[in-house]
Parts: C-alpha cells; structure tokens; sequence
C-alpha cells in the first residue's frame, strides 16, 4: 500500500466518523468560505475564518436599525435604547453559551483576552510581602501565554512574590487540605492562581477539576499556602473547538477573545467573572458611564452596582458586540454547537498526528518530532493542535522559517515560531534558560525567522483545526511533508501506524492509547516504489571541479530595478549612488490603503518595465497593452506641493515617501484594475542597513536588507541542472529550464561568473573594478522567486530544488555594501567586464 492509498477519506473514515456535522460539509464550505478556494489553511488556533453569511448578516443588521451610543446611563432615547437592549441580550447569550447565568457569571466586554487578563491583574487585591505577612502569591503553570505570565510585571512592583509551577507538580505535589479550625482557617490572603484550559502550543487540554482544586486548597502551589486561592482560567485556545461548562468548572475569572470563536469581530473580548469573585476587585481609574456618583472637587467617588458596568470603561464597542449575536447563530447553524465541533475537529488532528508520526525516511529515520503528551487519546484530553518539527534523515532538525516558506509554495497557512509561550517551547525543544538567553545574543529574538542555533531549533511548526476545516486540508498538508521533505521511498512505521487505527476505532468518542513513546518502530512497508533522489553533493563536487578557473571572476550582468518589485532593467554601465545603484528600487506600488504591493500578493507587477533615462531625467513605466508614461527623476523640494508626503513601511522600517501624482496612480490601476499608487523614498530621508554581526552600516533605499545584491552564474547553473533532474524523475516530458530565465527569478543587481558554485558564500570583502564592497551576509529566499520573471506565473520550483540541494537552507546570492568615499571627486562607476578580486573570509 502507497502513501496515497493510506492518506484517503476512506482510510479517515474507518477510525473517525464524527466528521462533518451530519451533513455536507463541502456544501458549507462553497456557501461561506469561497475567498479560501485553493487555500489549504492550518492556522485555526491563531485566528478561525468567519463565515460570509455572519458578515453578510452583521451588515444587514446595522444597515436596518438605528444604533445608538450606549457607554452610560444618561440617553433613553430610542436608538441608545436599542443598542443597550441588543447588548445585554448579548451579555445573556454569551452567558448561555458557556453554560451559566446573570446571578453567577458577569460579563465584562473588553478589547481582547491579553486586555481582560490586565483588568485582573490591575484589580485583583494584591497584599505584598512584609516582613510580618507572607503576602500574596502570583502562581501560573509554566505553559501559559505570555500574556498571563506578563502579569507579573505589575505584581512584582507590588511587592508579590511570583511562583511558577511546572504542570506535573500541580497533582503530584497535592495533598489533604488542613481541616478548618487549623491555625490558617482565618487566613484570608487572596492568591491567584492561573492556567490555561488548553495550551496554545501543544494542544494539551489541563483539567477543568483544577479549578474547584484549587479553591478548595487541594492541589499545588494552594495546598502548601494559607489564604483564599482564586483562579484565572485562560480559555482563549479551548473555546475556538470545545465547549466550556462554567456550572461543572466555576473558574473566578475567564478570559476568552470572540474572533478565536468565530473569526469575526476582531478586537473584542470579554473577561467572565464569578460575581462572588468580583466583590474584591479593587477599581481605581473611573471613566465614563462607570460612576453611580462622583465629585469634580472632592476625591468622591461611588462606583455603580453593575459588575459589568464598572469596569466597562467608556463608550463599549457596542457595534462590533452586536456582531456576536450573528456569530452565536451561524456557529450553530453550521455546525449544531460546540460538541460537534470538538469532535470534528479532533478527527482531523488525530488523523494528521497518526500518520504524521509513522512517516519514516528511506533509512527508517522518523520524519517528525511531534511535541505532545500523549497520543491524541482523547478530544477531553487534545485539542486540535499538532506542533512538531520536521527532520531529514540524518535526524537533523528542519528549520521552522524552511518548513513555512515551502508550505507558502503550497499555499499552505501554517504558523511557526514558540506562539508566545516560552514555558511549553522550553519544556518540548529541552531549551534551558541559559540556552534562551544566548539565543538573544546570538542575534534571535521573538518573531525572527532564525530558526536554529548552535544545531538546536528555537522553534516549531504549529498546524491547527478549525470547524470548517476539511479531509482536504489534512490531505494536502500531509502530501505536502512527503513531497518537499520525506528522502524517498518513503517508509512507514507500520507497528506504530497500526497500533494507532486500533485504538482510533475502540471508541468513537475518543480512543485511549497506552504509552507516549514516539521513538521509531520496525518498519515493514514502502509508501512509494520510487528511487532516491540523484546524490546531489556529487553532483556539485562535479560542476565545482569542471568550473574551477582560479583568478578569473568576472561581472557580467548588472540590473536595477528602479521600482520595487517591478521588472529589472539591464544596463552595460551604471553609477553608484549613496544608496546603491544610482535609483535601484527609489519608488514602489502601494494599494489604495496604502500597503506595499510585492510580487508575492501580486506576481503581475513583474510585467512592469521601468527603464531610467538620465539624459532627459525621466523614469518610463512601460508595460504591454499600456501607454507608456514618465516620473521625472527630480529632488524633493522641486516637487509640486499637490503631492504629498506620506509614511510607508519596508521590511518593518518605516519610510518617509511622497506621492508621483494621480497620471502615475491612474496607470497603475487600471494596469491591475484595483486603485493603487506609485510613491517613492523622500531623498533627505535616511534609513539605515540594520545592524549585525559583519553587515556593516550603510543607507538604503527601498531595498529589504542591503544595497546590492549579487549572484554568481555557476551557482544558477547548478541548481538548473539540480532542477532538471528533479523535474526528469516526475515527468518524461519535463521541458528543461533556462538558465536566464531562473537568473532572473533571483532578482540580483550583480552577476558574476567564472568562479565555483557558491563560493562567494565564504568571501568577506570584493574589489569590482576599482570600487571596494563589503559581503554583508546571504541572501535569505522566499517564494518570490517562484515567480516567472516574464510571465508572472507561480511555481513551486526553484525554491525545492534549493532547499533540497543546500540540505534545507534557502540561501542564494550574497548581499554587499559600499560606502562612497566623501573625497572622491567623481562618483564611481560599474561596468560589465570588470574584473572581480574577492578576498575569502577565514
């Protein structure tokens, strides 16, 4: 049996049947979801796709009735008193959902979850550490957001002493409660205790038992500290996928974000509090509606009896909490509720997870490194989330930023980095603390996409389910790991794989599997009869002999590309300005809000072909089946005062640009047929090169990293033949590729020749002609360079054939800098032909 014979709908069924909300999913899917056709997105746990109709039906709404502010009590007017009717019946829907009542639970409406946890930690009644009184304890098991462990900023400034646990101790550590009468029965010192419902980084779900646990003194850190433990439930990652029983589970606080349950709105949440809970917090700050009474020249203030009400500062997004209302109906509508969800959802993860792990390499090396606690037993205990990190045959780790660049090829939606959870990324990646720290000096911060240090990940691949996610999905992320990532034949642990569907099919509702073991089994079957791919490091040592002519480097090729992204234009000769190539990348497109148009959102710019005309000082947009128009090439101050001078942002820097008037505007949007602008860098602005080790400083244009960027000829050479023998394999009839058509994907401003293959990676400084430049780094690719240069069609190729060829790193090129020599009397020059000393670094 081959691998597409095991990843089938039928193979699905057989070990999950609760799939689709007993009816036609794919029916749903055309109807709501038509903006995802061809998307594959995995992305669930970060933000769930809105259904049209909840938008559709939220527009409806507001375009009917007259809705009122509602941010007090002073306004009875009809409309104000449609808005707070529509609002409060919403506070009782939210309320339902979850299980509880209005004599129970309070609902206040905030901005999101991180904004409800700081509500909290802003009120809460800290008592801090003296030397007579213990104080309040912070306590948080380690796996939780950064949002929850952020509230000891605040604590600590407080004189509140932080504890953190690690997840086994909380039950392991437990014990008898002392019985009342003891000397601490009278304590009354609050603590808070926090932990998620279920990770955001593994899925994990903890037990909602924690929470009567802990009030009851039963469970670590309570049982070893007098006082009266609160605890804070974080249930932003569960309540996407499960439900949540506040009668069975009475948490004093619970944040959740309502876009993680139904995509739509963003930027509201609500913090749930048990109203005998919120009698102690404390409010110091009152604004507007939130006053039973107050002075202006007394410190007077009489808060209102409302829960809600007092801590709902201001007017309250009272439009977008009327959207909520569409939400809770199309969420039930589509899907019958949040049961069905959490079992459609953990069908798909599971099935994922159980073939995922059994994937093994020629060589039986196992595929994935799958960050879990168990074996995906039971939806009660698993949320939809799988996060891993690949590795290739030699048990090496795939980088994250690899394994997110392909999957783009794909059109994929995966998620990649620690998720804002250092805890679990620390505990699964066995990072320790020092490791951490050395991580930053190495350069790697949050959101980087450096993604291994010292041989180790500082991060993982996190793939997450959502209600309308399909068979699909998990069909062509798995295809997508063997194509781009498994060394053929691909094996599969067929003990393992097996061992799995039994227990999948012992119980609809959630299989229980004994052991979390996910070291590689015997393997006894091949997915795929095919042969190992050509030894491409032979191959390279081959072309690398053949080429080798020592002293002889050459420039052949120089381009700029005078409008970002746009088409090159090749010259034999070029100035060099401050910035780079005298007007390499001064202007770029933006959309009618105002964003940089690259060729990954639309490949079609490259069809734009911007020639520079210095005699006449002219910049010439020429494009087919276009008029071709001119920008004249003038300073700053020569510009009329009817264009204006804006804000844009490159690569996260922010730029000062200014508008090349509505011709240029007009030409662009009918070229694309949506409004868009030219714009280009104001010339008294300076952006500076960002700083790292051996980059040097320089100023930019609107370029991403450096000032020049250049390619050797060997190099593309050699990774078309790669391609090409990549490209046999699959197909007979595979039309070779040209080799000056994949130059051009690389969009360099420089290409040499007449050197081996890569070997401008180990040079530090070059001499072209007589002007000196500095190696600034590699050149990290993306899937822009899947971009046909001529005709604006998307390939997979050759960002595969560069990941397979350099063993998953996606280097291509060398970026340069120069800086111009304030007494040099002309500006230098580069010419094809000149010759090219390199100086190798050691």
């Amino acid at each position: 049996m081959d691998f597409q014979q095991l990843c089938t709908f039928e193979s699905f069924q057989k070990v999950w049947s609760h799939y689709g909300y007993s009816k036609k999913l794919q029916d749903v899917i055309e109807q709501e979801f038509t903006r995802i056709k061809g998307i594959t997105y995995l992305d669930h746990a970060a933000a769930p796709l809105y259904p049209e109709s909840l938008v559709r039906d939220f527009c409806m709404d507001i375009s009917s009735n007259v809705y009122g502010e509602k941010s007090n009590p002073h306004s009875h007017n009809p409309s104000s008193k449609l808005t707070h009717d529509t609002v409060e019946h919403v506070r009782c829907r939210v309320l339902q959902h979850f299980n509880t009542t209005p004599e129970e639970y309070s609902v206040i409406f905030i901005s999101g979850c991180t904004a409800a946890l700081k509500l909290v930690a802003e009120s809460f009644p800290w008592r801090p550490q003296t030397a007579t009184e213990a104080g309040s304890l912070f306590s948080y098991i380690t796996d939780n957001h950064t949002s929850v462990i952020g509230i000891r900023g605040l604590t600590s400034g407080q004189g509140v002493v932080t504890l953190p646990v690690p997840a086994g101790d909380v039950e392991s550590r437990a014990k008898d409660p002392e019985p009342l009468g003891a000397e601490d029965s009278g304590c009354q010192t609050p603590h808070l205790f926090c932990y998620p419902a279920q990770s955001n980084f593994s899925g994990r779900k903890y037990p909602l038992s924690h929470v009567g646990g802990m009030q009851a003194r039963r469970l670590y850190p309570a049982c070893d500290h007098q006082g009266r433990w609160f605890v804070l439930l974080d249930a932003a990652a569960h309540v996407a996928c499960s439900p949540l029983d506040l009668q069975k589970c009475r948490a004093d606080f619970v944040p959740v974000s309502f876009y993680k349950m139904f995509g739509f709105p963003t930027g509201l949440g609500a913090l749930l509090v048990r109203n005998d809970a919120a009698a102690l917090l404390k409010k110091t700050y009152f604004g507007g509606g939130t006053a039973a009474a107050y002075l202006a020249g007394e410190d007077y203030y009489v808060p209102t009896a409302s829960v809600s009400d007092r801590f709902e500062d201001g007017t309250i997004s009272f439009l977008d909490i009327i959207a909520l209302n569409h939400g809770f109906e199309a969420l039930n509508r589509l899907t019958g509720g949040m049961a069905d969800i959490q079992l459609h959802t953990f069908g798909l993860a599971r099935y994922t997870y159980m073939l995922l792990s059994s994937l093994c390499h020629s060589n039986r090396e196992p595929v994935a490194q799958i960050y879990t606690e168990g074996e995906f037993e039971s939806p009660s205990t698993q949320g939809a989330i799988l996060n891993f990190n690949l590795m290739d045959c030699h048990g090496q780790v795939i980088g994250y930023s690899q394994v997110d660049k392909l999957a783009s090829l794909y059109n994929i939606h995966i998620r990649t980095g620690c998720f804002c959870n250092t805890g679990a990324c620390q505990i699964f990646l066995c990072t320790t603390n020092a490791k951490v720290k050395r991580n930053l000096q190495a350069g790697h911060v949050c959101g980087d996409s450096i993604d291994i240090v010292d041989g180790q990940p500082t991060g993982s691949v996190r793939v997450s389910f959502g209600y309308m996610s399909t068979f699909e999905d998990c069909q062509n992320f798995l295809n997508f790991v063997v194509d781009c990532f498994v060394e053929k034949p691909v094996q599969v642990n067929q003990v393992r794989l097996e061992r799995l569907r039994t227990a999948a099919t012992s119980s609809s509702h959630g299989p229980s599997i004994q052991g979390t073991s996910g070291k590689t089994e015997h393997v006894e079957e091949n997915y795929n009869p095919t042969e190992p791919l050509l030894n491409l490091h032979t191959d390279r040592a081959l072309t690398t002999n053949a080429n080798k002519q020592a002293g002889t480097y050459t420039l052949t090729n120089i381009y700029i590309y005078p409008i970002k992204s746009c088409g090159a234009f090749e010259v034999s000769e070029w100035p060099l300005g401050p910035l780079g190539l005298l007007y390499d990348r001064g202007w770029m497109v933006v959309n009618g809000n105002g964003v940089f148009l690259s060729q990954k959102r639309e490949p079609r710019l490259c069809l734009i072909h911007p020639q520079v005309h210095l005699p006449s000082k002219k910049l010439l947009l020429q494009a087919s089946g276009m008029d071709t128009i001119s920008v004249p090439l003038e300073n700053d101050s020569q510009l009329h005062t009817s264009q204006r001078v804006c804000q844009s942002r490159v690569c996260g820097d922010r730029v000062q640009t200014v508008d090349c008037g509505d011709e240029a505007a007009s030409w662009l949007s009918e070229f694309f047929g949506q409004a868009c602008r030219l714009i280009r860098q104001c010339s008294d602005y300076t952006r500076d090169m960002k700083k790292s080790a051996g980059r040097g400083v320089a100023a930019l244009s609107l370029v991403n990293e450096a000032q020049y960027l250049m390619i050797n000829r060997a190099s593309v050479e050699l990774i078309q033949k790669h391609m090409n023998s990549r490209q046999t394999e699959l197909s007979a009839d595979h039309q070779p590729f040209d080799v000056q058509n994949l130059m051009s994907r690389f969009r360099a401003n420089l290409v040499i020749t007449g050197v081996e293959p890569f070997e401008e990676d180990n040079w530090s400084h070059l001499i072209i002609g007589t002007t000196p430049f500095l190696v600034a780094g590699q050149c990290a690719r993306c899937q822009m360079i899947g971009v046909d240069q001529e005709t604006g069609a998307k390939a997979k190729e050759p960002l595969l054939s560069l990941s397979s060829y350099r063993n998953g790193k996606v280097t291509f090129g060398v970026y340069l800098t120069h800086q111009l020599q304030e007494d040099s009397v002309t500006a230098s020059t580069l010419s094809v032909g000149s010759v090219i000393l390199p100086d190798v670094s050691l």
